[in-house]
């Protein structure tokens, strides 16, 4: 059970939040959201993404198992602290991916190729890439990118604007970078020992980085609720009424990583910050009016 329980917190449980806000974007913005089947099959397909990112875990946990060790909170980890067995991970790592491939072949071929597309840029960041400037933070991006593509291909999308995409990846990197920089000023001198790719990395270097991505966030957001179709009442895109959230989202998570100190484990933040939970909640409520109860009180006769 000691080892069960270990495995399970290796697979990173509050992570999993990452595929629903990442994967049901599609069904959301499509309309899709109360109409059960495209919720099931999204579901699901969010299901096999937990389970594909949970092994990419296991196997990150024991590429960097001596490099944890040294790390004054991933000591505590299951696989560098011996909770979790070392041949119990490796099984795991091996087995999981191919079972869940497997399923999602035999259910929705589309979401297998996005699956296999996942876990070899996973394994190649895990690998190599994750000790190359740049293309560090940007692999993982491709990650959650992924993710939105899992959210579109096992649904029929009629109405998801590709501006959510840049949206989606701009967000997701954004997370990253504040993530890499929090990193960096926490640890100080031990930076290297845990994560050596920061040898090419300093502070003004990653603060311009953050700004950059923050600033470019926010700009293709407004222009997504420019340019969608989505909801329009006398010409006027009603979406720019969620802009004041999305612009609150940023600066408050500027705020925490500046001032608090806080945005070196983006899931933790997301899961204890009530500020920003009731800014994504008041975010979320207002698209749920827009796009489906606002049409139906427009359209009473």
């Amino acid at each position: 059970m000691q080892a069960l329980s270990g495995l399970i917190r290796t697979m990173r449980p509050r992570q999993w939040t990452k595929n629903i806000l990442f994967v049901f974007p599609a069904l959301i913005f499509d309309g899709q959201l109360f109409e059960l089947t495209p919720f099931l099959r999204v579901t699901f397909a969010a299901l096999l993404l937990i389970l594909a990112s949970g092994s990419v875990y296991i196997m990150n946990d024991l590429v960097d198992i001596e490099k944890d060790r040294a790390h004054p909170r991933k000591k505590n980890r299951p696989l560098p602290s011996g909770q979790l067995p070392v041949p119990l991970a490796i099984g795991t790592a091996i087995t999981l991916p191919i079972i869940t491939v497997l399923i999602a072949f035999a259910w929705e071929p589309n979401l297998a190729a996005v699956l296999i597309t996942y876990l070899i840029v996973q394994v190649a960041y895990s690998f190599y890439l994750k000790n190359v400037v740049i293309l560090d933070v940007l692999t993982v991006t491709a990650g959650f990118m992924l993710r939105v593509i899992a959210g579109v291909v096992v649904i029929d999308v009629a109405n998801f604007s590709p501006w959510l995409y840049a949206c989606s990846g701009l967000l997701a990197l954004f997370l990253i970078v504040g993530k890499r920089r929090q990193e960096y000023v926490q640890l100080g001198e031990h930076a290297l020992n845990t994560r050596p790719i920061f040898k090419n990395y300093n502070l003004p270097l990653l603060d311009d980085m953050l700004r950059m991505v923050m600033t470019s966030t926010f700009i293709t957001y407004v222009l997504y609720t420019i340019e969608t179709d989505t909801v329009k009442m006398l010409d006027v895109n009603l979406t720019l009424l969620t802009v004041p959230f999305v612009i609150y989202g940023l600066f408050y998570y500027m705020y925490l990583i500046h001032v608090k100190g806080e945005g070196g484990a983006p899931d933790e933040v997301l899961l204890t910050d009530r500020n920003l939970q009731i800014d994504i909640a008041l975010w979320g409520l207002t698209f749920v009016f827009l796009i489906y109860l606002l049409p139906a009180i427009i359209n009473q006769p």
